[in-house]
């Protein structure tokens, strides 16, 4: 929990306090005015502070479809309210008593505003917004934008995904990661330095392709001090996920409603799959860790281990597949020579 959010919930738990104590001394004698005031200003407060915790997840786009179906509903009541006010008063102006009138009014008017409100949040998927205006368009499914972190920056991988147009319009980089890269320039550590200048230049050709439709997002929360709890913070904002390639990120991020796609995870899926007794071309490029095994690679970088084939280092063999076994750093394929008396 931030400082900033612990101050607000303090202050409006004292100036409820406050407001509380001031109208009961000025309605009970003051001992039991005074007492009364700070204890129902106190649980105002925390029926504040409960409230707040209950409405956590809920983002700015919902709130603002919220805001939007109460304007319909108020709308909508006003009009059953009017129509209602000049029927009753073609057909019964005097046979309807003023209470019951009134009671008919105000069941009309909530009905109005609770029917507006639902038929909104039904149709949110339908609505996209955009501050400080409003803008309707017709979309057939949700589609989140990504944010992409210092990891997918420095993973050059990310431009050819780019470039193969199924993150058009989609991705967004937060201005305070560039901030931060530029920051990284100054470290004294030559590997760090190395790393922001490699994510800088991938931001730079990002750029240079204006149909990818990159955007920068100016929001920041400088009382956050963790890149990863800002990067949280801003999807949720943004109602985006975020895009890494940091295979250690941590899944804080997805306890909060947040998907983390990792690139690493992406590319491993991807990968062209084997079928045992497969035959398969591989040059053995060095031996293994058993005696007379090779080891080779395919195009895509899986390792390709073969049995005997230690005897064709530097030669191109066709090898029977046996097995693929799956690591943290992706693929291992297992294979006997073509042809050996082991297959």
């Amino acid at each position: 929990m931030n400082v900033s959010l612990v101050f607000v919930r303090i202050f409006f738990t004292l100036i409820s306090m406050l407001f509380v104590t001031i109208y009961a001394t000025h309605v009970f004698p003051f001992p039991l005015g005074l007492i009364i005031g700070l204890i129902v200003g106190f649980l105002f407060g925390i029926f504040l502070i409960v409230i707040d915790l209950c409405f956590r997840r809920f983002n700015l786009r919902s709130f603002n479809i919220s805001l939007l179906g109460l304007f319909f509903g108020y709308l909508m009541g006003q009009a059953l309210v009017l129509i209602a006010h000049a029927i009753l008063a073609l057909i019964a102006s005097t046979a309807v008593h003023t209470q019951l009138f009134e009671i008919i009014e105000i069941g009309l008017f909530l009905f109005g505003i609770y029917l507006g409100l639902v038929l909104t949040l039904r149709a949110s998927e339908e609505l996209y917004f955009s501050i400080p205006f409003v803008k309707f368009t017709t979309i057939k499914e949700k589609k989140r934008d990504l944010i992409l972190d210092h990891s997918a920056l420095s993973d050059s991988r990310i431009i050819d995904l780019a470039l193969s147009g199924l993150l058009d319009f989609h991705l967004i980089i937060p201005r305070f990661v560039i901030r931060d890269l530029y920051s990284q320039l100054e470290s004294q550590n030559e590997s760090t330095k190395l790393k922001a200048r490699r994510s800088l230049d991938t931001l730079k050709k990002l750029e240079d392709h204006p149909e990818l439709g990159v955007r920068f997002n100016d929001t920041d929360f400088p009382e956050v001090k963790d890149i990863n709890t800002k990067l949280t913070r801003l999807s949720r904002l943004v109602d985006a996920n975020i895009l890494t390639a940091d295979v250690t990120k941590v899944q804080t991020a997805t306890v909060e409603g947040i998907r983390i796609i990792n690139l690493h995870s992406l590319s491993t899926a991807l990968k062209p799959l084997t079928e045992t007794g497969e035959i398969i071309l591989v040059k053995m490029q060095r031996h293994g860790k058993e005696p007379n095994q090779g080891v080779g690679y395919l195009e895509d970088g899986t390792m390709i281990v073969v049995n005997g084939g230690g005897e064709h280092i530097g030669e191109e063999i066709e090898a029977n597949v046996l097995s693929v076994k799956h690591t943290s750093s992706g693929r291992m394929i297992f294979c006997n020579v073509a042809g050996s008396k082991e297959d």
